[in-house]
């Protein structure tokens, strides 16, 4: 998929998200179905902090060059392979332990969680243009994934937000 084609699907899934914020109140998107699980709003946290915090900065970090990610040769593992291939993330859920570093906080305001979701979707905006000049050996490792190069970085935005679908689905009840 290009990257003008992942911006529109992107553009989709996040109107979608926003319009099903609309329904929500403060109190069902803080609401967790129990204490080892995520509220809706932090699904909605997760998702705007791993994109402008993980995912689009490690675009830039592909773009930016550099040894640290000077990687000729390297593939990404063999998950990530077959990920990519499918073209989405598997329909199963992942759970991670609760930790400070990782549990997102519940969001404030539904304005928050707007402003997030478009801040996304202007910088993968900004970024579409630009990926074609960025060398596919520049990669950054995914903690799961193996080395992505900035291509698959940014299609993994648009995957992760549709793999969340599930859950947003499985939460609202």
């Amino acid at each position: 998929m290009n990257p003008v084609e992942i911006v529109r699907n992107l553009e989709k899934v996040t109107a979608h998200y926003l319009q099903e914020l609309e329904a929500f109140s403060m109190e069902q998107l803080h609401k967790k179905p129990s204490e080892d699980e995520w509220s809706l709003g932090q699904m909605y946290v997760h998702l705007i902090q791993t994109a402008l915090h993980m995912q689009i900065p490690n675009i830039e970090k592909c773009k930016a060059g550099g040894p640290e990610v000077n990687m000729p040769g390297a593939e990404m593992g063999e998950i990530g392979k077959g990920i990519f291939a499918q073209g989405s993330l598997p329909p199963i859920r992942i759970k991670i332990p609760a930790s400070p570093e990782y549990t997102p906080a519940q969001p404030a305001s539904k304005e928050e969680l707007v402003n997030g979701m478009q801040a996304v979707l202007e910088r993968m905006r900004e970024l579409a243009p630009t990926l074609d000049e960025i060398p596919p050996q520049h990669k950054v490792e995914h903690p799961g994934f193996g080395p992505l190069a900035a291509k698959e970085w940014f299609a993994l935005v648009e995957m992760h937000y549709r793999h969340h679908l599930h859950q947003l689905n499985r939460l609202k009840g």
